[in-house]
C-alpha cells in the first residue's frame, strides 16, 4: 500500500515513539522508567490512529478550533469506521488512562501488570497496523527489543486478585502505606477501560474505593468490571502476544459520583461525552435525513433505550442526545437491509388535516 505523505509521517512518529518506549521498559534504569514507558506507549497509538485517518483522507483537525483532534476523538472515529476492534481500542484507552494518571499525579503499576499491558498492546499495535496500513512491526522494530521480562506475567485475573490483596495488606492500620495504596488503585481504575467506553478517575472514587477496601468488600463489588477481563496469549518468549478479552461477569451497578456508598460500584462521568451525538448529528453520519433519521429510530426503539438516548435539560429547553450505541444499531439495521424507503413511506406521517366550518 502506498501511504500519503502524512500518512507516512504520521506511522514513522508513531514507530520511532513506540522504540522509546521499548527502550525505555528494558532499561536497567529504574528512574522514571514506568512513566517514560507510558508517554511513549499512549504517544505511538495516537500517532497509529492518526496515520490511518490521514490515509483514510479523514481531517484529523477540528474545523472550529484548527487544532488537531484528541486521542479520545481519533480512537472513536476509527472504532465506527476504519476496522479498529473494541478489544484493540481497550487496551489503547488502557495506556491512555494509565498514561494521564502517571503524568498528571502519580501510580502504581507492579513490573507484571506493566508487561502484560505492554505486551497487550503491542499485539495490538501491529494487528491493526498489518490490517488497515498493510504493514508490519517487525519490519521496523527487531523483536529482540520488544519488551523482555524474566517473570512470567500470569493470567490477569490472578494479577488482579494478587493486586487487590496487596492494596488491602498495605491499607491495615499501622501500615503507614496509604499514598502507595491510592497509587494502586488509581492504576486499576485506569485498567477499567479495557471494558469501558469512558473512564475518568477522581480522588472521589479513589476515596470511596479505599474505603470499600478497608471494610472488606470482595473485589467482584469494588471493580465489578475488572473481573469481566480475561487473557488470551499465544506464542512464548519473544513471540508472544497477549489479548486482554471481555468474559462473562457479574452485573454492573451504575451510582452517582457523590454516592456515600461504599461499594465502589460503577458511574457514569460526563455523559455529554458518552451521549455526544445530537439528532441532526446522528442523521448525517448515517446519511439520512433528519425525519427519516426519526423514522427508524422509533423503528429501533432507540429514543427508549436508556443505553442510546439521554435526554438533556438546560433550563427549560430539552435535547435528546444519543450514544456510539444508538449509530451502531441503525448502521447495523441499514447494513442489513433494511429499505428506508418502504419504511419511511409505512410510517412518515401523513398530510396535515384541516377541519373546515
Amino acid at each position: 500500500m502506498k501511504l500519503q505523505r502524512d500518512s507516512k509521517t504520521l506511522k514513522d512518529k508513531a514507530i520511532s515513539s513506540l522504540r522509546i518506549a521499548m527502550e525505555s521498559f528494558n532499561s536497567y534504569n529504574e528512574d522514571g522508567r514506568i512513566t517514560t514507558t507510558l508517554l511513549h506507549l499512549q504517544h505511538a497509538c495516537e500517532m497509529l490512529l492518526k496515520a490511518v485517518l490521514c490515509q483514510k483522507k479523514i481531517s484529523v483537525f477540528d474545523k472550529v478550533t484548527g487544532k488537531s483532534i484528541g486521542f479520545e476523538k481519533c480512537l472513536r472515529l476509527c472504532v465506527q469506521d476504519h476496522e479498529l476492534r473494541k478489544d484493540e481500542a481497550g487496551i489503547m484507552r488502557t495506556i491512555d488512562g494509565l498514561r494521564d494518571a502517571a503524568q498528571h499525579w502519580f501510580v502504581v503499576i507492579s513490573e507484571e501488570m506493566l508487561y502484560m499491558h505492554t505486551r497487550a498492546l503491542i499485539t495490538a499495535f501491529d494487528a491493526y497496523l498489518r490490517r488497515v496500513l498493510e504493514l508490519d512491526l517487525a519490519s521496523h522494530i527487531p523483536s529482540r527489543v520488544l519488551p523482555v521480562s524474566t517473570v512470567p506475567p500470569g493470567d490477569f485475573e490472578f494479577l488482579f486478585n494478587r493486586e487487590y490483596t496487596k492494596i488491602r495488606e498495605l491499607l491495615r492500620p499501622g501500615k503507614r502505606q496509604r499514598d502507595e495504596a491510592r497509587g494502586r488503585i488509581r492504576s486499576l481504575l485506569a485498567m477499567e477501560a479495557l471494558v469501558a467506553d469512558e473512564v475518568e478517575i477522581s480522588e472521589k472514587d479513589i476515596g470511596r474505593i479505599e474505603k470499600a477496601i478497608r471494610d472488606g468488600n470482595d473485589p467482584a463489588v469494588v471493580f465489578p468490571r475488572l473481573i469481566t477481563v480475561g487473557t488470551a496469549t499465544e506464542g512464548e518468549g519473544v513471540t508472544l502476544k497477549i489479548q486482554l478479552v471481555k468474559k462473562d461477569g457479574v452485573p454492573m451497578r451504575y451510582v452517582g459520583g457523590d454516592d456515600p456508598e461504599g461499594a465502589a460500584a460503577i458511574r457514569e462521568v460526563d455523559m455529554r461525552k458518552k451521549f455526544h451525538f445530537e439528532r441532526a448529528k446522528l442523521a448525517k453520519k448515517l446519511r439520512l435525513t433528519e425525519p427519516k433519521a426519526k423514522v427508524l429510530r422509533q423503528y429501533l426503539g432507540i429514543d427508549n433505550d436508556p443505553n442510546c438516548c439521554r435526554v438533556f435539560e438546560f433550563g427549560k429547553s430539552s435535547f435528546p442526545c444519543f450514544s456510539d450505541n444508538a449509530f451502531n444499531k441503525m448502521k447495523e439495521a441499514l447494513d442489513g437491509g433494511l429499505d428506508i424507503g418502504a419504511l419511511w413511506n409505512e410510517q412518515r406521517p401523513g398530510p396535515r388535516r384541516i377541519n373546515k366550518p
